[in-house]
């Protein structure tokens, strides 16, 4: 299956959006030749620069939660992500943020036992309680009083509304990706596994976009 809109060529992109393609593309036309550093082909962000201030929204709120010196350590916001990657059958995230969570340190026994949780000993109460959130969010447009109140017993009122704004925002732009065929998750009945493909260093992604 192809893309379903048209995306924006470099020699066609508005100063803003030839500033973010920098970032992530360097000095490639990512239309003619698309690819990332991360393995993916890239064009999220050729879409969405159909309506560049769209695009600057989608990339600062997406870059903004991935920042060191959150409120919300690594590993939560991952099984968070990942978690409503799985509910929300989006490919993309899902495989991508299998990356990151390796390189952040989260074992494979825990990346193995994350389809079926519910019922494996390899999670802590805290993370327990993050993926029920994010699982009841998704799948149901709730949180269940008993699982709230196990986050108040883990995180401070701070660190849960980062961990919302992680769960609701990831699943804004897996329903993007699902809807317009992009990413890996271009054929929507391929299975949910993941896209091989280099690490992701958050360091060097925050380092790229701090210097631009």
């Amino acid at each position: 299956m192809g893309n379903r809109v048209r995306q924006v060529s470099l020699a066609e992109a508005a100063p803003e959006v030839r500033k973010l393609y920098q970032q992530i593309f360097g000095d490639r036309d990512p239309v003619a030749q698309p690819g990332t550093a991360t393995g993916s082909p890239g064009d999220y962000w050729t879409t969405l620069a159909l309506v560049p201030d769209i695009l600057k929204l989608s990339a600062d709120a997406l870059f903004a939660l991935l920042q060191p010196g959150r409120k919300l350590e690594p590993r939560f916001r991952e099984l968070a992500i990942l978690r409503t990657a799985i509910t929300g059958d989006c490919r993309f995230e899902y495989s991508q943020h299998l990356k990151v969570a390796r390189a952040i340190g989260i074992p494979d026994a825990k990346i193995n036992a994350l389809k079926s949780w519910t019922t494996s000993e390899h999670f802590d109460q805290a993370e327990r309680a993050v993926m029920a959130a994010a699982d009841e969010l998704i799948g149901r447009n709730l949180v269940e009083d008993a699982t709230f109140a196990a986050l108040k017993r883990h995180f401070s009122d701070e660190q849960i509304v980062e961990l919302f704004m992680v769960i609701a925002t990831y699943r804004m732009h897996g329903l993007l990706v699902r809807a317009l065929h992009l990413e890996f998750d271009n054929d929507t009945t391929v299975r949910m596994e993941e896209v091989p493909g280099p690490s992701v260093n958050l360091r060097e992604v925050s380092s790229a976009r701090e210097k631009n």
